[in-house]
C-alpha cells in the first residue's frame, strides 16, 4: 500500500465524446500499474464510492469513476442528480458502454498505465460492470451484488434496466461476484443461474456468496453493512486484481 496519492476531479470523452465529469485518484510512485473504472450505484456519485476510488489508488492502481449523471444534472448533489436520472429512465446501456470505455482510455492514457483494465460496480454498477465486461475488452471485471443481469425488475425500476444474461456469450475477461445469502435483488437463485451459464460457455468466473449479508454489505455508511463480509470481499477483489491486472 502507499500513502502518496493525488485524487481529483477531472473531465473525461465518455459516450458520443462527451464531456462528463469524474474523479480520479492514483498513486505519486511511477509504477506500471493497471487501471480500474469504478462504477458508482444507483444512489450516485457520492462521497461513500470516491472513497473506494481512493482505496484502489492506495492499493497501487489508478482508479477513475465517471460521473453517469453528469450530463441530466450537472453540479447537482448526488441524492438529487440520482432521482433526476431515476425519472428519465435511468442510464441508457449503450452512453454506459461509451462512458466506460472513455474512462478506460483515460486510464490508459496516464504515464504510468501497463495498459490492463478492471472494472467494478456494486448494486446497479455490478449489473453494469458485467454489462461492460460483455460489451468492451477489458482485462477483469468485479459484481459486487448486481441485480437484473438475470430477472426482470419490478415495477418502479429505471425502464433501461433490462436484464443481459444474453451477453454473456461475449463476456471478455475473468468475472468475480460478491453476493448476499440474504439478498433479494439478485437473489441466490439469480446469481446460481448466471453461473451455471457462465459454466455452460466456459466463462472464467468465481463467485462468492456470503452468509449473514444481504444487499449492500459493503456500504459501511448504510445498516446493511456487514463487516466480515466486507473484509473478505475487499481480500477477495484485491486478490483477483492483483492476478488479472498486473503487467
Amino acid at each position: 500500500m502507499t500513502d502518496a496519492l493525488r485524487a481529483e476531479t477531472v473531465t473525461i470523452k465518455g459516450h458520443g465524446d462527451d464531456e462528463i465529469e469524474a474523479y480520479l485518484a492514483r498513486p505519486l510512485d511511477g509504477g506500471p500499474r493497471g487501471g480500474v473504472v469504478v462504477i458508482h450505484h444507483m444512489p450516485g456519485y457520492d462521497e461513500a464510492t470516491k472513497e473506494m476510488v481512493r482505496k484502489f489508488a492506495a492499493h497501487g492502481y489508478a482508479a477513475l469513476c465517471p460521473n453517469l449523471y453528469s450530463r441530466e444534472a450537472p453540479g447537482a448533489d448526488p441524492d438529487d442528480a440520482a432521482a433526476t436520472v431515476r425519472a428519465a429512465g435511468g442510464v441508457p446501456d449503450e452512453r454506459l458502454v461509451g462512458d466506460v470505455d472513455g474512462a478506460a482510455r483515460y486510464l490508459n492514457s496516464l504515464d504510468g498505465a501497463n495498459g490492463k483494465i478492471g472494472v467494478i460496480g456494486h448494486c446497479s454498477g455490478g449489473r453494469q460492470t458485467f454489462l461492460a465486461a460483455c460489451s468492451l475488452q477489458v482485462d477483469a471485471a468485479v459484481d459486487c451484488y448486481g441485480a437484473f443481469v438475470v430477472n426482470e425488475p419490478p415495477s418502479g425500476m429505471p425502464a433501461s434496466m433490462k436484464p443481459i444474461l444474453g451477453l454473456a456469450p461475449q463476456l471478455s475477461s475473468p468475472l468475480l461476484g460478491l453476493f448476499g445469502a440474504e439478498d433479494g435483488y439478485p437473489a441466490p437463485e439469480e446469481t446460481a443461474q448466471l453461473s451455471a451459464e457462465l459454466d455452460r460457455l466456459g466463462k472464467a468466473h468465481e463467485f462468492h456468496t456470503y452468509d449473514g449479508a444481504g444487499h449492500a454489505f459493503f456500504a459501511v455508511d448504510r445498516p446493511s453493512y456487514r463487516p466480515e463480509a466486507a473484509v473478505d470481499g475487499w481480500g477477495k477483489i484485491f486478490d483477483f486484481f492483483g492476478s488479472n491486472l498486473s503487467a
